[in-house]
């Protein structure tokens, strides 16, 4: 009795010979994919029932660098009041742009570890502590009225003042449709 037909049945198969089950890397993939095309849609439609509404004039303020004192295109913008060196409040809602640039003073030899904070009702929001070479500070933030916006440095000459500078621009008001 010979056994040779039985050594060509596949084992545990159920599919034609030659067929490929679909591998569980193709189903994390195509799933992802769902996933991804989801959440796409979804973005659409919320920019689509939530526009941004521009801002109506240029908001922008800027400290620094020499001299250090706030500069700003119209006497007091309509968005931010200047409370104080390196701080500002903010007055309207909105998505604002924070920019700026902090150079270490590589020659301080104090006792305070270098750390720049950009902060926001004096919680920190990004913190720099890199004393080696010049750093961006910023990004885009969701701010609202009455918000304070500071950058501190643990000691007053750790940073050369005549090449560091932050700003802020108001970039769009968010606004619901009723």
């Amino acid at each position: 009795m010979s056994l040779s037909h039985v050594e060509n049945m596949p084992l545990g198969h159920s599919s034609p010979q030659g067929a490929q089950r679909p591998s569980w890397k193709k189903w994390l993939l195509y799933s992802t994919i769902v996933i991804l095309l989801l959440l796409c849609s979804f973005s659409t439609l919320i920019f689509t029932f939530l526009p941004l509404k521009t801002a109506n004039g240029p908001c922008i303020a800027k400290f620094g660098p020499l001299p250090s004192k706030w500069q700003m295109p119209s006497p007091e913008p309509s968005c931010v009041n200047k409370t104080a060196d390196w701080r500002l409040k903010i007055l309207q809602n909105g998505l604002y742009l924070i920019y700026g640039q902090v150079a270490p003073n590589t020659a301080y030899k104090g006792r305070a570890p270098f750390e720049v904070l950009l902060r926001k009702n004096e919680d920190p929001i990004q913190a720099l502590t890199n004393n080696s070479t010049i750093q961006n500070v910023g990004g885009a933030y969701e701010f609202h009225a009455g918000d304070v916006i500071d950058l501190i440095f643990n000691a007053e000459h750790q940073v050369l003042k005549n090449n560091t500078y932050w700003g802020i621009y108001l970039l769009a008001n968010p606004q619901f449709i009723c």
